[in-house]
């Protein structure tokens, strides 16, 4: 066949959940003068994340973490102690609060976590809002499992830790954003195509997560087509959860945006870090397009075994957010209205009827570690998901309600539509592979045809 047009990132039909037209940002930050005088700037939370990475390294062993007040547009910054730093940080233009906990004490009580607690069903993360470490325990955590789980956490000290129970169960999803398939020993897996990169060697490829290329050597854009893509790199459990899957046809086109259903594409310009406070969008081939806050980062998260009944699979470094998920939705993209790719879909607990918390592998942590930038891979833009035109074999296990909604993303800045999860088609398909009984969010709901380009 002549070049194929790559699936392009997270979704082609989508039950939206976010509202909104995704569009530009009108307000700019606000002038330096307030700045000057030692007043909090008015930022958006892309201007936000840019500064808390300057005052990081500016305070040094004194930052404890910041996040971005969406409310008042503020970033806030955690310090211990006072000092030239701290003044300058307050110059700035960031709200400074004086907190007890170091950033050094709440890695030492996620080490304890892990060293005593690594229980599957449990997950712990870094909240800089109450400047302590959260611990969610999922509903198989019962008996003396709870009972050890919340010794540990005592032990941490209420000044330093606060544990919660959390709905549901922490499940990888198998089954998400523009779809990708593979055959397997036992059944067909489905994924989400994260983000289009560019390889170090300069061939086209994408991002997706971990835990689809371990399960999956060779992914196709079709679910009885031909392969088109290989995986490249795979980390899953450990550091991470990323795939690098390098597309055969080195004249792959694979343009860096996403395909956020109903018409609309994100042009994706940059990789940028999470911020706790800042509103993100999630795109997915189960569930649609989605939208909410990040929680909580270097958040570690303890799956059970898909090997070893009595095992867990521990992956650390994630991002947790508040924006939902279902199986099916593993790989897709997490990003901001202004185009930055943020996360890929990693696991989590809930649906989007209820709600529920979701985990994303960084998006520029999978580049460092693969080596891999964001970009077309050489090929110039293109719309479309597939070879464009949405194939009927391919819409395998749609919900009743994946059919494309009215609701669309953004709104003026950062501030989020209408909340998550109405209408998400709660059934993930017939066909979508159910490994081992743990789901994986791996399902890039896709379009697919015979494009003659």
């Amino acid at each position: 066949m002549p070049k194929r047009k790559a699936a392009i990132a997270v979704g082609g039909v989508a039950a939206l959940g976010a509202a909104a037209l995704l569009l530009p940002n009108a307000n700019a930050s606000q002038d330096k003068d307030t700045a000057a005088a030692g007043t909090a700037r008015t930022l958006k939370a892309t201007d936000a994340t840019t500064l808390a990475a300057q005052l990081k390294q500016s305070l040094g062993g004194q930052f404890a973490g910041s996040y971005y007040d969406g409310a008042k547009r503020q970033l806030v910054v955690n310090a211990v102690g006072d000092g030239a730093a701290v003044a300058r940080a307050k110059s700035a233009g960031a709200v400074v609060r004086q907190v007890e906990n170091s950033t050094a004490d709440l890695q030492s009580a996620a080490k304890t976590l892990r060293a005593k607690a690594a229980i599957p069903g449990t997950a712990w993360a870094v909240d800089p809002r109450t400047n302590k470490v959260i611990v969610s325990a999922d509903s198989t955590v019962t008996g003396a499992k709870w009972d050890r789980l919340e010794s540990t956490v005592d032990g941490l000290g209420s000044g330093t830790a606060t544990l919660k129970k959390t709905g549901g169960t922490f499940k990888t999803f198998v089954s998400g954003g523009d779809a990708i398939f593979s055959q397997v020993q036992g059944g067909g897996v489905r994924c989400s195509l994260g983000f289009n990169v560019t390889a170090s060697d300069g061939s086209p490829a994408f991002l997706t997560a971990g835990h689809c290329g371990v399960a999956a050597k060779q992914w196709s854009d079709s679910q009885t087509g031909q392969p088109i893509a290989t995986v490249d790199q795979a980390t899953f459990p450990g550091e991470g959860d990323f795939s690098l899957v390098k597309y055969d046809d080195p004249a792959t086109e694979a343009p860096s945006e996403v395909n956020a259903g109903n018409g609309q594409v994100v042009a994706i310009t940059q990789a940028a870090e999470a911020t706790v406070g800042s509103t993100v969008f999630r795109m997915g081939s189960t569930t649609g397009l989605h939208d909410g806050q990040v929680t909580g980062l270097d958040a570690t998260v303890n799956f059970q075994s898909e090997t070893d009944p009595n095992g867990v699979d521990t992956v650390t470094g994630l991002i947790q957010t508040d924006v939902c998920a279902e199986a099916g939705d593993s790989g897709g993209s997490l990003f901001t209205q202004e185009g930055a790719a943020i996360g890929l879909t990693s696991g989590g607990s809930g649906d989007c009827t209820s709600g529920g918390e979701t985990f994303f592998q960084p998006v520029t942590a999978a580049l460092a570690a693969t080596g891999a930038t964001l970009g077309d891979g050489g090929a110039g833009a293109g719309a479309g998901a597939g070879d464009d035109q949405a194939g009927a074999g391919d819409q395998a296990g749609a919900g009743a309600g994946d059919q494309a909604g009215g609701d669309q993303i953004g709104g003026a800045d950062d501030q989020a539509g209408a909340g998550a999860g109405a209408g998400a088609g709660a059934d993930a398909g017939a066909g979508a592979a159910q490994e081992k009984g743990t789901k994986h969010h791996h399902r890039n709901r896709h379009q697919d045809g015979n494009s003659a380009n």
